[in-house]
């Protein structure tokens, strides 16, 4: 079987209405429009989220809060995640999002304490809690601000 031999099954796609095309075939003159009405002209219809003048629920609804557009969003990861690792391995952003820790390193990584390290590792990131970096350090490993 070649790409130009290729046909779909029988049934499996249908000729689309052809509006418009005389009166005889029911879909003929107002094309299933009906009669007047802004729906009924071309270009007729309301915007996404047109509530017939009814006040929009986007304009309802209490506002909370704003977006720091200059704020920067760090992924986050907790020390016990590291214990996957073999003992003495560099830990890098790149290795992390490699293996599938980090999905998503939007301005960087932040190490937080959660949890316990049992191996010593030299882990680099580009921020460190506290914590965090006490633990690795007390592994035996080195926390690097990148």
């Amino acid at each position: 079987m070649k790409l130009h031999e290729l046909k779909a099954v029988d049934g499996a796609t249908k000729a689309p209405k052809r509006k418009g095309r005389g009166t005889a075939t029911g879909q003929g003159k107002t094309a299933g429009r009906g009669m007047n009405g802004q729906k009924s002209r071309s270009g007729g219809g309301v915007r996404p989220g047109f509530e017939g003048g009814q006040m929009p629920l986007y304009r309802r609804i209490p506002k909370r809060g704003f977006t720091n557009i200059w704020g920067t969003e760090y992924t986050t990861l907790n020390v016990s995640d590291l214990n996957r690792f073999e003992a003495g391995t560099e830990v890098t952003p790149e290795l992390l999002k490699e293996m599938g820790m980090a999905k998503q390193v939007k301005d960087g990584i932040k190490i937080l304490g959660g949890g316990e390290l049992e191996k010593s590792l030299t882990v680099k990131a580009h921020k460190f809690t506290k914590t965090a970096a006490e633990k690795i350090e007390a592994a035996g490993g080195k926390a690097e601000v990148i």
